[in-house]
């Protein structure tokens, strides 16, 4: 029990005082055994008050102190740090939160606030008089980081993770690097191609021997945990012998024949079963498309030199103290018939739209048709009100535009109707509206609860529109061409590592931070980092500005070879234990497995997995295991202490 405590209590600013008699308070504090020190200050978290703190647990050799003021995800660890600066126990620190659960929750009540926040800190205070001195834990970690994805998040994090001395192990499912952007011949207010972009990064992560690259890999299991991860990876072989001559490739490449649907085209052309996703894609290394090289069996015999289809998978481990998920996006698929999608002919994505301008150098058109009336819908899988998605792409009108922009500049003559919910081209890139404006580009606004009509009769194409901006006229145009801009909806594979990697999912189902402004790359399982469009819709420059950061945060955690993780974790009384495996069960980290103990078997924690969430708590029917930091006698006084102002307060 400590018997030296000291309570501070915060106005913030008035955002607590506004609601909260925190002079009241103060005064029922005072009177509670044990409390040393009571004080009202206007910022607890401003360094004048930090010092004060400071000099009055060492002054007063105070046991322990309770903070009441803003979330615990704010400051614990600013109180923490003033803690140990004074040489008391960081752990035997509390933090009441009267400001978001009581001031702003109360703030019709003042009274009923002032009340709240008594009983809030005597329960701060009962915590503090029953906890324990605890010790952060450090284990050894691996100095590597294994990157998931090597899209431009991925790429640029390698490069910036080798640059801090980490190994880096970058891990691609597709055989050529650079993802999605490399689908993108004209980026926005850059004067680079997408593939000119990767090729960059690409040259870049060659150049660094701490970078080992795996193409065509696909992970199957990770165990381990933080500092100690480890991957099992499925290598895809490219069919190819390492001794084929290029030349000699470069010849197989032409005489095959085009018979698959192009992915990386969205299927408007053909490709080769030998093939390579883009002509400048890398690493360039073609790869043999096994299960349609059949039908090129003439092919196969002449080029045996280079061919080799009796390759296997390959089954390699690596080992890695973090990860980072740069998983990328995949765009929206209208559904059938959405806007006329695969009904009408000539109407296309936004993407399919990109692959048609550069298949189409001299003339614009599609299917045989010259195009001089572009009709854009905007937010189709974006923005939806009773959608699926319902949050904003962010990109999408940007590129629309600019894209517009280009083809007016590219080819002459062409009309363009931008027809949208919202128009969101922000920062600096109000300017390319700006420019689409001057150039003649027509802006048309529909509601959320009247979208256009796209139809078509006799081969005319029509859409029709209820244009807000003149007083809902009705509008009709006869573009030749209608473009669906999609919006960005996680990958595919992104719910299978996911999975493996344990990282929550939000409710816009990408990979889910911590904090959006605290903690923006970090997920709640130590060690796994996000970035880019894994984790929300973005566009390049901010996708660059995420891998940065998830880099910067990675290096930090193993770059010293060991790892510091917090106390707060499960703990197993092995004298009570009978191993039932509920809490093996029912434990989301798999932080849970059982070892022999004396002539039974008992619950072991991982401490390096173990977060500390306290689910296997209540399922213990011998009360066999608790959380450091929130043991029964800690909860249990918070409780009684809780129950004793209610019942003075009902005697008074």
């Amino acid at each position: 029990m400590k018997s030296k405590i000291g309570v501070y209590i915060c106005q913030c600013g008035s955002n607590i005082s506004d609601y909260v008699d925190v002079d009241a308070v103060n005064r029922e504090i005072e009177k509670i055994p044990d409390i040393t020190i009571s004080k009202v200050t206007m910022f607890a978290c401003s360094d004048s008050t930090q010092k004060e703190i400071a000099n009055d647990i060492k002054d007063n050799q105070l046991e322990g102190i309770v903070v009441a003021s803003c979330s615990p995800k704010l400051h614990t660890e600013t109180f923490r740090n003033v803690a140990k600066r004074a040489g008391l126990n960081p752990y035997r620190y509390c933090q009441v939160n009267i400001r978001e659960q009581d001031s702003w929750a109360h703030s019709d009540n003042p009274l009923g606030a002032t009340k709240k926040a008594v009983r809030m800190i005597r329960a701060g205070i009962a915590k503090v008089r029953n906890s324990e001195a605890m010790e952060t834990i450090t284990i050894p970690a691996e100095k590597s980081v294994a990157i998931i994805g090597a899209g431009i998040a991925g790429l640029r994090s390698s490069i910036e993770l080798a640059d801090m001395g980490s190994n880096v192990f970058l891990i691609e499912k597709d055989h050529f690097v650079g993802g999605r952007v490399t689908e993108w011949e004209n980026l926005c207010t850059v004067d680079e191609s997408g593939s000119e972009l990767v090729a960059r990064l690409y040259e870049d992560i060659k150049k660094r021997d701490n970078i080992t690259l795996f193409t065509g890999a696909e992970i199957l299991g990770l165990s381990g945990s933080v500092g100690n991860f480890n991957l099992n990876l499925k290598i895809r072989p490219r069919y190819l012998k390492s001794s084929a001559d290029k030349k000699r490739l470069n010849e197989l490449m032409e005489k095959c024949s085009e018979k698959i649907p192009d992915e990386f085209n969205y299927e408007l052309t053909k490709r080769k079963a030998v093939y390579k996703k883009y002509d400048s894609a890398l690493p360039d290394i073609p790869v043999v498309d096994k299960e349609n090289i059949g039908e090129e069996l003439p092919l196969i015999k002449e080029y045996d030199d280079c061919i080799d289809l009796n390759q296997k998978d390959e089954n390699i481990s690596i080992k890695a103290g973090a990860a980072i998920l740069c998983t990328g996006f995949d765009p929206y698929e209208p559904k059938e018939g959405e806007f006329g999608y695969k009904k009408i002919k000539n109407v296309i994505t936004f993407q399919q739209l990109k692959r048609v301008i550069e298949l189409n150098r001299k003339e614009f058109s599609y299917k045989g048709k010259v195009i001089k009336n572009i009709a854009f819908i905007y937010c189709v899988g974006s923005c939806e009100v009773n959608g699926e998605n319902t949050y904003c792409s962010r990109y999408c009108c940007t590129c629309a535009i600019s894209t517009s922009t280009f083809i007016k500049e590219k080819y002459s003559e062409i009309n363009s109707f931008h027809l949208y919910r919202h128009i969101r081209t922000y920062g600096k890139q109000e300017v390319i509206y700006d420019n689409a404006l001057r150039k003649g580009d027509i802006f048309l606004k529909f509601s959320d609860d009247d979208p256009p009509e796209v139809s078509e009769e006799n081969g005319v194409l029509t859409v029709k529109i209820n244009d807000r901006l003149t007083d809902g006229e009705n509008i009709e145009l006869e573009p030749d061409l209608v473009v669906l801009i999609t919006g960005m909806v996680p990958r595919k594979e992104s719910k299978h590592i996911g999975d493996i990697f344990k990282t929550p999912i939000g409710r816009d189902r990408f990979f889910n931070e911590v904090h959006p402004k605290l903690r923006p790359v970090e997920t709640v399982i130590d060690g796994v980092f996000i970035a880019g469009t894994s984790q929300s819709p973005k566009s390049i420059s901010e996708t660059m500005k995420s891998a940065l950061s998830a880099a910067s945060k990675a290096d930090s955690l193993v770059n010293k070879g060991e790892i510091t993780l917090e106390p707060t974790i499960a703990v197993v009384d092995r004298e009570e234990c009978v191993w039932c495996g509920k809490c093996d069960e029912i434990c989301p980290f798999d932080a849970i497995s059982k070892e022999k103990y004396k002539n039974g078997t008992v619950a072991l924690v991982n401490i390096a997995t173990c977060k500390g969430c306290g689910m296997c708590v209540p399922v213990c029917e011998k009360d066999a295991i608790y959380v450091k930091g929130y043991s029964n006698q800690e909860i249990e006084g918070m409780i009684r202490s809780i129950g004793e102002e209610i019942k003075d307060e009902n005697n008074g």
